[in-house]
């Protein structure tokens, strides 16, 4: 089923309007093409409309959040749910400040999303309205153990029931949830937490791979999640002597671009609840 997800993105490269932040806005497109996909990033208000009108898929995140950018976001995304587009959103941060939460509650609110994804922290924060975030890491009392997964993977059902978006909570252990069926995902290596951006490189593959496979978001969600784990783990693995968190990020989207379809589906470590 994964293999099936990476055989439509390839064969049908979707296009992908992306309003993300500017740390992180070139690795989520190299990792776009990496993956089959084409970017467009476009925050204007005066044209994100027109833009997302030509694109198969919109990925939102509130990274570098800033007064400008929040009506282009929901300017996108309206048109993006009227033209049946998946929306995904990054709530980067969200509960570190009321900015961050409000506006991500807000895109929650008056958006249709196909998947949310973020760390455990983010996610509860937007369940709650409120929270604890450092930063864009996730809280140590959050996260997601062995101990505490039935749980977490509990909450991600009950909030996708709530929201009718997949609930994506990455971490050493990633849940990829709807209402009714969650992902246990263990691939990843702990050393892609020091690189900035594997989640929002994340959040734009999840964006392609929903938009070449839209009748299957639960499964693409699960596809993309799992890819970006399998590919931190095999570039991990040819790091050379000497280099760093910086080589590994290069390695990471060369991987992308090399991964196949049979290699995800038999790279792949999940069960499914």
């Amino acid at each position: 089923m994964l293999a099936e997800m990476l055989e439509n993105l390839k064969r049908k490269a979707p296009l992908v309007h992306n309003i993300t932040n500017y740390v992180t806005v070139n690795d989520c497109a190299n990792i776009l093409l990496a993956s089959g996909a084409s970017p467009i990033m476009a925050d204007d208000g005066a044209e994100v409309e027109e833009i997302t009108s030509i694109c198969s898929a919109l990925n939102i995140n509130i990274g570098t959040l800033n007064q400008r950018t929040i009506p282009s976001m929901l300017l996108a995304g309206k048109r993006a749910n009227l033209l049946s587009h998946p929306v995904i959103l990054d709530p980067v941060g969200a509960g570190a400040s009321k900015l961050r939460t409000e506006t991500a509650m807000r895109l929650v609110n008056e958006l249709n999303l196909a998947v949310i994804r973020g760390n455990i922290s983010e996610i509860k924060a937007l369940a709650s309205g409120g929270g604890t975030t450092r930063g864009v890491d996730a809280d140590v009392a959050d996260a997601v153990t062995e101990t505490s997964l039935g749980a977490a993977a509990d909450f991600a059902r009950r909030f996708s029931e709530k929201t009718g978006a997949v609930i994506a909570i990455t971490g050493a252990i990633d849940i990829v949830a709807d209402s009714k069926m969650v992902y246990i995902i263990r691939n990843g290596h702990p050393a892609m937490s020091k690189i900035t951006g594997t989640g929002c490189m994340l959040s734009a593959m999840l964006a392609a791979y929903l938009a070449a496979n839209a009748e299957s978001p639960l499964e693409a969600s699960a596809a993309a999640v799992a890819a970006m784990g399998l590919c931190g783990e095999i570039a991990y693995s040819r790091l050379k002597e000497g280099e760093g968190n910086s080589a590994y990020r290069t390695r990471i989207i060369d991987a992308v671009y090399n991964l196949t379809p049979e290699a995800l589906e038999s790279g792949a470590k999940y069960e499914i609840r």
